[in-house]
């Protein structure tokens, strides 16, 4: 049952993390992915400060028009207006090429860093999603890199932009008037401190907001994605309460962020305006006793219209871009994310052509998120080449576990497990992978064809070639009959698709990739009687020369391994063949005894 408290990672951060994300220093961990578009940039600022230059050139021809009104020579005045005219159509083509050269870097920037965390996401071990939910990541994906595409692509160049303007406004101001610059300055530490104090505010206020619609979308996600068991159990109820309670704090932290923000704006304008006025009324007295022409004191005017306007444009976008430091935060802390299980640095060739011998030497392991539950307890088996093994045992004994650890999911805690008498911790996870075909026991199946998923095993292989694929895992037919055969969408997850339907591409998939060993985890689980006759008949072919590792809680699947391997509490409880098990008794024959009819437990000699 979803828990209606459910609170994101990053609120629980420790106080020391909230002190140093009050900055928006973060946003340079984005200079590695903007670095390599440096002419890209360059070429924006170039355009940038020529709007700027232009913009501070304009109320100087504004004084001049003002100030030669009375002037008979029309020719004159009329070249006062055509210079404006062409100073505004120089800013209106700046301001243009200016858009479109920031626009295009924040979205190759972007797109970069989506690759970036999408490349790093995907090849984290197992481990790393037990402490973060998958619909939070794809948050971070998608709503964070939103945040600093508006900030590469408009707000940064914004504030440059305005930076210019007042850095120049205000020299060109004090140029203009000494006495009307000195009056404006005198604003300045009124406007700064509510942009710092609100700000730090704001800054936090936005990294929680931006961490509770992460929790939302990894809510919905998980809701979403088990929506028949949701309705089946009648849990619509509880888990639209459980999404509503999530995005209702996100909406509270919203509010609080927003009128946080509304309230610095409100009193940053008030103050430079209201400035402005005085200043006005001061300047205007000063026309009146001559010493200054109107001309001048619109031009001081427009300036100062300028560069208030330039220090409530930055206090707008100094929110935009803490929350934009927020998000780059949580992004850089998914690209530095620490993986349990990592390649060596030189690795080992394995060697080939591989036989496909497996070796666990005293393998202990805890999962990482149940430190305190021992998964396997100092296990040692050996399996030789083209063996047929099976790990039977009650539920969570340790059998799946098995066949993490040969796909090195996990790294065992102590002990070591070999491949071809080589480390697999020596070896690159690609290298040896490659010698795996896996059907797990919950199949994996992709919104797109039937003819693509089972390609999934091997992306080079010809139509024929999963054609055969999927006649060996008794497939082929009911593809076939599929309203466009092999190229019929199969939903997603393969919701179109029966239970069984599913297993058997999933197994074609591990047929097609002719891998030297075989990993079946429950691969029949979900066939009816003839489909899995067929199949256990096509998995005996198949094994005949290759190592086979199965775990099956259906002892008939396993009846004709080489060796059964019983595992119970994470132990090795015994070893041996179906009827040398059966005639042992123990755990084994207790599990035969529940399944098979007394008299049929000893097969026949």
């Amino acid at each position: 049952m979803p828990r209606l408290d459910t609170a994101p990672l990053a609120t629980k951060a420790s106080e020391q993390e909230r002190k140093r994300s009050k900055n928006v220093r973060a946003l340079t961990a984005l200079w590695p992915f903007i670095s390599p578009y440096r002419f890209l940039m360059f070429a924006a600022l170039s355009a940038l400060m020529m709007t700027a230059i232009v913009s501070l050139t304009l109320p100087v021809a504004v004084r001049r028009v003002v100030d030669n009104f009375g002037v008979k020579n029309d020719q004159l005045l009329n070249q006062y207006f055509l210079a404006a005219i062409g100073i505004v159509s120089l800013l209106a083509l700046g301001t243009g090429l200016r858009y479109a050269l920031v626009s295009r870097l924040g979205e190759r920037v972007v797109a970069d860093m989506r690759k970036a965390v999408f490349d790093r996401m995907i090849g984290m071990s197992p481990a790393f999603f037990e402490n973060i939910m998958t619909g939070e990541v794809l948050s971070r994906i998608t709503t964070d890199t939103t945040l600093i595409l508006s900030v590469i692509g408009s707000s940064v160049s914004i504030a440059l932009r305005n930076i210019l303007i007042l850095l120049g406004g205000s020299i060109l101001m004090l140029l203009t008037s000494p006495k009307l610059t000195g009056l404006a300055m005198l604003l300045v530490p009124l406007v700064i401190v509510p942009i710092l104090v609100l700000g730090r505010k704001l800054r936090a206020l936005s990294r929680q907001n931006q961490d509770w619609i992460a929790a939302s979308s990894g809510n919905a996600t998980e809701a979403l994605g088990a929506v028949q068991t949701v309705q089946a159990f009648c849990h619509e109820r509880e888990n639209k309460l459980a999404f509503a309670n999530v995005t209702e704090k996100s909406f509270e932290v919203a509010s609080k962020r927003i009128w946080t923000r509304a309230l610095m704006t409100v009193i940053v304008i008030f103050l430079v305006f209201t400035g402005i006025v005085g200043i006005l009324w001061i300047g205007a007295n000063s026309v009146r006793q001559g010493d200054m022409t109107a001309g001048l004191l619109v031009q001081f005017v427009i300036y100062s219209v300028m560069v208030s306007g330039s220090v409530a444009a930055l206090s707008e976008i100094w929110g935009e871009l803490q929350r934009a430091a927020g998000a780059t935060e949580r992004l850089i802390e998914l690209l530095e994310s620490a993986d349990d299980v990592v390649d060596p640095m030189n690795p080992i060739t394995p060697m080939e052509p591989a036989d496909g011998h497996i070796k666990f030497e005293a393998v202990t392991f805890c999962y990482p998120s149940r430190p305190e539950v021992t998964a396997l307890d100092k296990i040692s088996f050996e399996i030789e080449p083209g063996e047929t093994v099976a790990f039977v045992g009650p539920s969570g004994a340790g059998k799946t576990t098995i066949l993490q650890l040969i796909l090195r999911f996990y790294d065992p805690d102590s002990g070591q497990i070999l491949l071809d008498n080589t480390d697999l911790a020596k070896m690159t996870r690609e290298t040896f992978r490659s010698r795996f075909a896996l059907v797990s026991q919950d199949p994996v199946i992709f919104s797109t064809s039937a003819r693509e998923n089972i390609r999934f095993g091997r992306p080079d292989a010809t139509d024929k070639e999963i054609e055969q694929a999927a006649d060996a895992a008794v497939a082929h037919d009911f593809i076939s009959a599929l309203p466009d055969g092999y190229e019929s969408n199969v939903g997603e997850r393969g919701i179109l698709l029966s239970g069984g339907q599913r297993q058997r591409i999933a197994i074609a998939r591990a047929f097609l990739r002719n891998a030297p060993v075989l990993l079946l985890d429950e691969a029949t689980s979900s066939l009816d009687a003839e489909s899995e006759l067929a199949v256990r008949e096509a998995v005996k072919r198949l094994s005949s020369d290759r190592t086979t590792l199965i775990v099956a809680h259906r002892l008939s699947t396993v009846k004709q391994a080489d060796r059964i391997i019983v595992l119970e509490n994470g132990k090795l409880a015994a070893t041996g063949d179906h009827n040398s098990l059966v005639a042992a008794g123990g755990l084994y024959a207790r599990l035969a005894k529940l399944q098979f009819t007394d008299g049929l437990i000893l097969e026949s000699t």
